[in-house]
């Protein structure tokens, strides 16, 4: 009987149908079996002098990327790398802008005695000069310490392992496992953390981890988290443990960041950016020395210079509309009352106030100008303050303005969840060529940070009138 030969329809089918029929993790196990067979053949051959650091290497494998011990300690490290960061940059920040507002006292006297109009002298110093210098007495310590630090991992040839180590993670929401690489760079900067996307060659999953980096806390987000960690969750706690009790509630924030990341990702991956995970094949490197010289110019060079320059280009303007806003009146009061008058009912419904909202308004172009400027609007000051008493502080948000342990925990979730800074959506539309993907990296934070603050509060205020 004759055999009927497949036509190249039928062929593609079976073909499509073997496909659908095999392991998704079919090149991870060929992978590996390739690997075991390089093994076996390397075992039986006779080791040259010298050749002791593979098994060392081999050893610390075990551990780092064991499913066991392998996340809680990439846990510790990245911890670790986070507390002498903040701890560290306390000091040098408060010298840098005890430095900087010494010229601005300067140079605002000097004005005056040359007979500079006020106006001048204000916008000039008290405006433009003022957000300038707390930008940089905020952001430059934190990122001398961090990047650093993050590059000596990179050199040591950690990270790798730690993507490793969440790769499946990353996996199951049809992202890839080098985006926890970037992730750990948005704690320095997210604009950094979107340039640092350029390490997965895929482009869809690049523009995931794009498109999601800002949901991992950077440096100018840090004092308003510091300070509410401190003034509402320390204060409940004894002496003895309020640091530790302040630490957990930032750590656990960061873990709220991760989870947001990775269902965010798992959404957009099955929706707007669909598609299927790439094979993560990565061959780890050996452990070796940092290369000091390396590490100075990557950290300090390439990317602590470089977003501080953005950074302080975006937030120059931001500086002087405050001053403006503050100093101008119609009707008796300032433009700051009239819109955050404004915006009163919009933030009240999510947990926050218009005086809140108009601060994170104005410092589109650099988060660290927002506690000040909340200050500045609570104490009708002509320029944005800081009050340094964590008493004094609660007396002016407590006792005067009414926060409650709800209006903390709203602050801190809007803090972490809400729109990138203009440095970072400028660095999105340079990284993905595209406007509307520079957009949707704004909008897309912002209205998840709305719909989540708003079910929070008004859940809390349903059970605070049933019960």
């Amino acid at each position: 009987m004759a055999e009927t030969k497949a036509t190249p329809q039928e062929i593609l089918a079976r073909a499509d149908a073997l496909k659908q029929t095999l392991d998704v993790t079919f090149r991870d196990k060929i992978v590996e079996s390739i690997y075991a067979d390089a093994e076996s053949i390397a075992a039986k051959v006779v080791r040259k002098a010298g050749e002791r650091q593979f098994d060392l290497d081999q050893k610390i494998d075990r551990i780092v990327t064991s499913k066991v011990w392998g996340l809680p300690l990439m846990g510790f490290l990245l911890a670790g790398v986070f507390w002498v960061t903040i701890t560290g940059a306390n000091y040098p920040s408060q010298l840098i802008a005890l430095a900087l507002f010494w010229i601005e006292e300067q140079a605002a006297a000097l004005f005056t005695a040359i007979g500079i109009p006020w106006w001048a002298t204000g916008f000039l110093w008290h405006g433009v000069y003022r957000g300038l210098a707390w930008v940089v007495a905020v952001m430059l310590p934190p990122m001398t310490i961090f990047f650093p630090a993050f590059t000596i991992l990179e050199d040591l040839g950690y990270l790798p392992r730690a993507a490793f180590n969440v790769d499946p993670f990353f996996k199951k929401a049809g992202a890839h496992g080098k985006q926890a690489l970037t992730m750990s760079m948005g704690l320095g900067c997210n604009a950094a953390g979107v340039t640092g996307c350029r390490i997965i060659d895929s482009p869809r999953e690049r523009l995931i981890a794009i498109l999601t980096n800002n949901f991992m806390p950077c440096n100018g987000r840090w004092p308003t988290l510091i300070m509410l960690a401190m003034l509402f969750v320390a204060a409940a706690f004894p002496p003895s443990f309020a640091a530790f009790a302040a630490a957990g509630s930032l750590l656990f924030i960061v873990l709220i960041g991760v989870a947001m990341t990775l269902i965010v990702s798992a959404v957009l991956s099955r929706t707007f950016l669909k598609g299927e995970a790439s094979t993560f094949v990565l061959e780890l490197p050996p452990y070796r020395r940092p290369n000091v010289l390396q590490v100075l110019y990557t950290s300090l060079l390439d990317r602590t210079l470089f977003v501080l320059w953005r950074a302080i280009v975006m937030a120059a303007p931001a500086g002087g509309v405050i001053w403006l806003m503050s100093n101008i009146h119609v009707a008796d009061h300032s433009l700051t009352t009239w819109v955050s008058g404004w915006l009163d009912p919009v933030g009240r419904a999510i947990g926050l106030d218009g005086v809140i909202l108009l601060a994170y308004v104005i410092a589109i172009p650099a988060n660290e100008i927002v506690i000040p400027t909340i200050l500045m609007a609570y104490t009708n000051t002509g320029m944005m303050i800081e009050i340094e008493s964590l008493s004094e502080l609660r007396h002016v948000l407590v006792d005067q303005q009414g926060w409650t342990l709800l209006t903390a925990v709203s602050l801190m979730l809007f803090s972490l969840l809400h729109n990138p800074c203009s440095t970072t959506i400028w660095t999105v539309y340079k990284e993905t060529k595209s406007a509307k993907w520079a957009a949707v990296s704004a909008v897309m934070p912002l209205s998840i940070a709305f719909i989540l603050l708003f079910v929070l509060n008004q859940g809390a205020h349903l059970l605070h009138a049933v019960f």
